[in-house]
């Protein structure tokens, strides 16, 4: 087995009397897409964000490489190789296609001119490396489907140094050939071997058509973990529903 780029070991994060991660351990591995799932409430991310650095845990370890870390802003998080794409993608519509791309890390010349020609080549490049290819990347995101979006935010999530991928609920709030479009770019992500991909979602499906690895939370705690080979079909759709058993939920909904 390879070693992780990404350890967690025992993360607790509270707020005040609230504990909203209660003891978390989580691997992460490059080439493979680890699906972190679980309902509402279930501290994913609360998770993702404290590994983002924008929280900092009450307790716990995260290791990069072997290395213990403290990540006290996204900052450090991003130099560190940690890359997360929200639901909101950060992208301004009325912008264009490389200027999102770049946004606050535009390349300028001597006299601090934009060099639009390489950023846009590189826009490009980068995204058709991951299955899209804009003949203009001038045009403004606006312009752009859903599914299109998502893959610039990864893309440039990528160039700018992301080894460890986290992709909050990518699929959500798309139609069906959009979030094939999105699961077809994770799969190309995960075939370069040298990015670890987190997958936040809820659907069932989904992380069954992509998924390497996965880790189940319910009430900030994992209740279930393990490879794509080693969990049942069954098991996976028990431990969503919070470790529930199929027939105790169907007694609860009797009762009604």
């Amino acid at each position: 087995m390879a070693t992780p780029y990404l350890c967690v070991e025992k993360l607790v994060k509270k707020f005040g009397p609230f504990t909203a991660l209660g003891g978390v351990d989580l691997e992460v591995y490059p080439g493979e897409v680890h699906a972190l799932l679980g309902d509402n409430g279930a501290g994913k991310s609360t998770l993702i964000k404290t590994l983002a650095g924008v929280h900092q845990p009450t307790s716990g370890q995260i290791y990069i490489e072997g290395n213990p870390v403290t990540f006290r802003s996204p900052r450090d998080a991003s130099a560190a190789g940690i890359g997360t794409v929200y639901q909101d993608l950060a992208l301004n519509q009325l912008m264009s296609v490389t200027r999102n791309f770049f946004m606050g890390r535009e390349l300028k010349s001597s006299f601090g001119r934009l060099r639009m020609n390489e950023m846009n080549q590189i826009a490009h490049d980068e995204m058709l490396k991951i299955g899209i290819d804009f003949s203009d990347p001038t045009q403004t995101v606006g312009t752009m489907s859903g599914g299109q979006r998502q893959t610039l935010a990864i893309a440039r999530a990528i160039y700018f140094g992301a080894r460890v991928l986290i992709l909050d609920e990518p699929t959500s709030a798309l139609g069906q050939k959009q979030q094939m479009g999105v699961l077809k770019t994770i799969k190309r992500v995960r075939k370069r071997g040298d990015i670890a991909v987190i997958f936040i979602t809820h659907n069932e499906i989904h992380s069954q058509l992509v998924a390497d690895r996965y880790t189940f939370l319910a009430l900030g705690q994992v209740i279930g973990a393990g490879t794509k080979e080693s969990l049942a079909h069954d098991e996976i759709r028990r431990l969503m529903a919070g470790g529930a058993e199929m027939r105790d939920l169907e007694q609860e909904l009797a009762e009604v």
